[in-house]
Formats: structure tokens, C-alpha cells, sequence
């Protein structure tokens, strides 16, 4: 084992992605065997410079291509703060031993009740009624109550999934707690059949499209594949009864968002949560936000991003980093 005098220079390239001010920070920051550079953020243009001399970088989206990894002639770790890997070139990691290192199901009871908060927000039209009351239409009205939008009730709904993973299976308990009627989609282009369990009961899985005409709630907890992008197009929208409303909490590439916005606006389907878009941050002149449209309701890809999923995430970089240390011989 090698056995390291001086400090490893570790590099943080995106802190700021994490929300570090209300965290617990002190069991990375203290880590006996490395020297830190922590940057808010990292442009394109600055990476090189930030990482070339680095044994450990950990990024949460900053792109780390084969060029850059080459370049990094020190590297021996990269944690990703996050899921999804493909900001990382992992084949050119592959072929230099570089080891990468990403967080799994951290965020899993986050994003599962930001879920249901949009379904929730949808079928209780809450956002329009907050308007009213902020508005004083509350305040004018005739009678005790205001009943100008509609409001549905969870129970009996039917729920489809896609994507029955960690986070598909939480949504699903919290919906089967609503009392909703809950079905999960076969993979897209998956002809074989399979089956998924929910309260111990083992059901068959239907293909997404045979599920759609019926589905009050379309809710995406796939990653995002070469192979489903825009897997929510205007044909599987066309397929839906004009009070299904969707809910993407998973990544904007799954979905057509021109053809979106031309259902939303036409009403062939009743409404849309979305916590992602294909582009982030998006353009301020993207079209399902310059819309404003009431059936629509979009959050700035917050669903992951609850204070205990933010320590827990930080918390199991730490753990991967210290075994990683531990492993070419760095003791605690």
C-alpha cells in the first residue's frame, strides 16, 4: 500500500449545487489526508486549471470529458454528488484506474413527496385558488367559500408509473395511502412479461400505451436513456383521457415539451407537474414558462433537494471517500 507524507489535493468543483450553508460539512472538510479547493461554481473554461494537478475531484454536474480526465495526470478519484453519471467520461476513467463513485437513493423520500405534492397541487387547482385569495376574490365574494376551479379527491385515482425503482416503488406506498389505484408500465419496447409487487401483492405489469386511456395521474421515475428520449410524445399524449395530468420528477429529456405545451394549451390532457426541464437552468424565454399557464406547474428541479436528502448525500460522499482513502492505504 502506498502511504502518502504530504496532503492529496482534493477539488470540489460545484459545491454550491448542494446547498452547503444549512449542512454539517465538518467530516468532509476535515479529512486528515486531503487538501481542499471547494469553488461555488465551475465554468467550461475553468475546469482544466482547477483540476489538472488533483488527486480527488467531486462534481456534481460539471462535465469531466476524456480530454479533461487526460489532462488530469494526478487523478485517482472522482465523486459524483449525485445519481447520474454521465457528465464523466467513465471509459477514459476505466482506462486510467481512475475510480468514480456516484450516490445512490439518497434522495428517494424527497422526491417521493414532492410527487405527491404536485399531484396534490393539481387536483386541488391550489395554485389558482392562491391566486384568488391574493388577488381579494376571496375577500369580494358573495359567499363563505370560493369554488371557481376544481377540486378532485386522490382516492380511487387511478396512478400509472413508469419506472418502478426506489423512488417508483416510495410514490407508489404514498399513493396506495391516498387510497389511489395504483398500476406500473412495462419498460418502453419490453414485450415480455413481468410483474412488480406493491403491499406484498404480486401484479402484471401493461405496456405504457395500453395504460394511458385510463390513467388519471402519469407520473416518470425512469432515467433518462438514448433509448427513451421524449418517450412522452404527442402520440402517447393524444393517448390520454382529457383529465390525466402528468408528473415528470425524473429528467426533462423524457418528454416532448413542444408537444406538452400544445396538449396543455388545446386541453387534451387536464395539467402537468414538472421538477425538470431538458434544459437547466432553462432559458427564460422557454415556452412552458413564458405560457403561465394555470394547469401547469413547474418547480426549479427542488424535488431532491429536502435538507435531510442534502446531508445524507454529503454524508455518503464522505463514507466513499473515506474508503476510498482507506483502500491505497490512507488510514482515518
Amino acid at each position: 500500500m502506498v502511504q502518502y507524507v504530504t496532503k492529496l489535493l482534493g477539488v470540489i468543483l460545484d459545491f454550491n449545487s448542494l446547498g452547503p450553508d444549512d449542512l454539517q460539512c465538518e467530516e468532509l472538510t476535515s479529512l486528515a489526508h486531503i487538501d481542499w479547493q471547494i469553488y461555488p461554481h465551475t465554468r467550461d473554461d475553468q475546469v482544466l486549471d482547477r483540476i489538472q494537478h488533483a488527486t480527488i475531484i467531486m462534481t456534481n454536474k460539471v462535465v469531466l470529458d476524456e480530454r479533461l480526465i487526460e489532462q488530469a495526470q494526478n487523478l485517482k478519484y472522482i465523486g459524483v454528488l449525485a445519481t447520474g453519471m454521465n457528465n464523466i467520461d467513465r471509459g477514459a476513467c476505466e482506462r486510467r484506474g481512475i475510480v468514480v463513485q456516484n450516490i445512490q437513493a439518497y434522495g428517494v423520500a424527497s422526491v417521493a413527496q414532492h410527487t405527491l405534492m404536485l399531484m396534490l397541487m393539481l387536483a386541488t387547482s391550489v395554485s389558482r385558488y392562491q391566486d384568488s385569495v391574493n388577488n381579494a376574490q376571496w375577500s369580494s365574494a358573495p359567499q363563505f367559500c370560493l369554488l371557481d376551479y376544481p377540486v378532485i379527491e386522490l382516492n380511487s385515482k387511478h396512478l400509472v408509473i413508469l419506472g418502478y425503482g426506489e423512488l417508483g416503488q416510495a410514490v407508489a406506498k404514498l399513493a396506495d395511502a391516498f387510497g389511489m389505484r395504483v398500476s406500473v408500465a412495462k419498460r418502453v419496447g419490453d414485450n415480455q412479461d413481468s410483474y412488480y409487487e406493491l403491499n406484498g401483492s404480486r401484479y402484471a405489469r401493461q405496456s405504457l400505451d395500453d395504460l394511458l386511456p385510463d390513467a388519471d395521474f402519469v407520473s416518470l421515475h425512469c432515467v433518462s436513456t438514448p433509448d427513451n428520449q421524449q418517450l412522452i410524445n404527442r402520440d402517447r399524449l393524444n393517448l390520454m383521457a382529457s383529465n390525466g395530468f402528468l408528473i415528470n420528477t425524473a429528467r426533462g429529456a423524457l418528454v416532448d415539451e413542444g408537444a406538452l405545451l400544445e396538449s396543455l394549451q388545446c386541453g387534451n390532457i387536464a395539467g402537468a407537474g414538472l421538477d425538470v426541464l431538458s434544459s437547466e437552468p432553462p432559458p427564460s424565454d422557454h415556452p412552458l414558462l413564458t405560457a403561465k399557464l394555470p394547469n401547469l406547474i413547474v418547480t426549479p428541479h427542488t424535488a431532491w433537494s429536502a435538507t435531510e436528502a442534502r446531508q445524507r448525500l454529503l454524508d455518503t460522499a464522505v463514507s466513499h471517500l473515506q474508503n476510498f482513502l482507506l483502500s491505497v492505504g490512507c488510514s482515518r
